[in-house]
């Protein structure tokens, strides 16, 4: 844990962000969060407004200022309309990790992120072992959607969730090593959720990627990406999945990182070079290297693979297809028109766009647990949006929206399937 002049030196190194603000209230129109509470400490301006008074009264409430900027999506709604160019979002990662280092992580973060998150093999034998007795624990709450929800009241029994899949991704593929048709290949980054939850998803980009003739390579091992770990401000776990990445990936061995998960995506190309102050020389080389090769799925194959469009056999009514977009996506990674063109490559379906849909869909990791009040009620207004649009399924390409989206369709019963953008593109190819 750092001393208060540590701290102080720190902070100081925001101030020339901080002081970018213009206090325009911008970020209220575009805020999730201010949109459902009202409450100016939880849009940018207010938590930024916060920072400095921190700075200027040398910390008397260090976690109350923590607090209040843990009430972020971290959807980047705010930067990304900020007309004087305040990288919101950037400043509260920090933040974060500046107070988390000063006051010490929390007793369930400990057992969380370096406990658990930061020892990737433990990690797997823990889901594996839960995924076998989960059972005792859910019960199914909607066979349409394939939901759960908790057989007893405890924390987190308000959810209609995704259970474990039964066998992971990557203990039912092992190590893969092909080489395609092309001169290309690729490393798979699984991410925590398509490994554990999705394996669908997982299936469906080696199938896509084969059908383009790419080669793939997935790693035997894999972690986390350490977006959980940083945006809770555990920098230490943080740094010690990038490095145990940087030992598992030599970067000579393939010519793109794809990613099936936004929030992965966004986090190797963006986070990973911004908080690599404490690397090596060397490891932020490499580093460097993998983060510039680091894309999303769908822009892999609509830019560099260039996607089929399969003949239409479709007999009959189309279904109704539409599309929200991730924050880390579209927000944070400037990618939209990519994901749509997946969706329109498959001539089963007729693309129908939704009222907001870029708006949050209320998820934001660990937000949605620690505020789920919020999140679910930010979740209904996007399930309104997919609703209103009379599509049969609604797409995206962020694994954690997925479960938001699942939850709050579930909870009201509505017949409308989930999928990822390349489910729907490979099965035109099938």
């Amino acid at each position: 844990m750092y001393g208060v002049k540590k701290l102080a030196a720190l902070v100081k190194e925001l101030e020339d962000r901080l002081i970018v603000c213009m206090r325009c209230g911008m970020c209220q129109a575009v805020c999730p969060v201010f949109a459902e509470t009202g409450r100016e400490v939880d849009v940018a301006r207010g938590k930024l407004a916060l920072l400095e008074g921190l700075i200027r009264e040398m910390f008397k409430d260090p976690r109350g200022v923590n607090r209040y900027l843990m009430r972020c999506l971290l959807c980047g709604s705010c930067a990304s309309n900020c007309p004087s160019g305040v990288s919101a979002l950037d400043i509260f990662l920090k933040a974060r990790a500046i107070l988390v280092a000063y006051m010490g992580l929390r007793p369930a973060g400990k057992v969380l992120f370096r406990g658990m998150l930061a020892h990737p093999r433990f990690f797997d034998r823990l889901v594996r072992s839960a995924a076998r007795f989960q059972d005792f624990f859910v019960r199914p709450a909607n066979d349409f959607l394939g939901t759960s929800c908790a057989r007893f009241s405890f924390p987190f029994s308000d959810r209609h969730i995704k259970a474990f899949a039964p066998v992971s991704f990557r203990s039912g593929v092992g190590r893969v090593d092909t080489i395609g048709a092309s001169t290309l290949k690729v490393l798979f980054f699984v991410g925590c959720m398509v490994d554990k939850i999705y394996p669908n998803i997982g299936h469906a980009v080696l199938s896509a990627l084969k059908h383009n003739g790419v080669g793939v390579l997935v790693p035997g091992e894999q972690g986390c990406c350490g977006m959980p770990a940083l945006s809770s401000g555990d920098l230490p776990t943080f740094l010690k999945l990038v490095r145990y990445h940087l030992d598992k990936f030599p970067t000579g061995d393939f010519d793109y990182l794809v990613t099936a998960c936004a929030t992965c995506a966004y986090t190797i190309r963006k986070l990973w070079p911004m908080f690599a102050g404490d690397l090596s020389g060397a490891e932020r080389s490499q580093m460097n290297q993998l983060a510039g090769k680091a894309m999303d799925i769908s822009q892999f194959l609509v830019d560099i693979t260039g996607i089929v469009t399969a003949a239409s056999s479709c007999r009959g009514e189309k279904a109704l297809i539409s599309y929200h977009d991730p924050c880390h996506l579209k927000k944070s990674l400037g990618i939209a028109a990519e994901p749509r063109k997946l969706l329109v490559a498959n001539p089963s379906y007729v693309f129908k766009e939704m009222s907001e849909a870029d708006r949050c869909c209320g998820c934001g990791g660990s937000f949605n647990l620690n505020y789920y009040g919020i999140s679910a009620s930010i979740g209904r207004r996007k399930r309104e949006s997919i609703l209103e649009s009379g599509c049969t399924t609604v797409a995206t390409t962020c694994p954690a929206c997925m479960l938001q989206i699942t939850d709050t369709l579930s909870q009201a019963g509505e017949p409308v399937k989930v999928k990822h953008a390349v489910e729907i593109y490979v099965e035109s190819l099938e």
